[in-house]
């Protein structure tokens, strides 16, 4: 499946907060902990918790959410679908960025150990 210009633009605004429990829900319902969820958007994103709850407060977009992030250079090693998507096929950066982070909160959800989901 191949992501749209409209597909694209509406992702970027989105806001963070309004996924962010979406996230909580999804990996809480699996076992895991809010700690591990934050570890995760840590390593790919650079944000401490501090940060975090910055974006989560200002109701940030994704697009504001990834534009201050450091984003961690192995994050191009994931790889797989999400939503449909291939995500070694989106072409949007800012798309792609946004499905990274979905498909280690969906691995996180399903258990997978933190040292393989940091592609260590």
């Amino acid at each position: 499946m191949k992501s749209t210009a409209h597909h694209d633009e509406r992702i970027a605004q989105i806001t963070f907060a309004s996924v962010y429990p979406h996230y909580i829900t999804k990996v809480e319902k699996k076992g895991r902990s809010i700690s591990e969820l934050h570890q995760v958007i840590q390593w790919l994103t650079g944000y401490d918790e501090v940060a975090l709850q910055q974006h989560i407060s200002n109701k940030s977009t994704f697009n504001e959410f990834f534009a201050a992030a450091d984003l961690n250079p192995k994050a191009e090693l994931i790889t797989g679908s999400i939503c449909g998507y291939k995500i070694q096929d989106i072409e949007n950066p800012l798309t792609k960025k946004v499905r990274f982070l979905d498909k280690l909160v969906d691995e996180l959800a399903k258990g997978k150990a933190m040292e393989k989901m940091f592609r260590n």
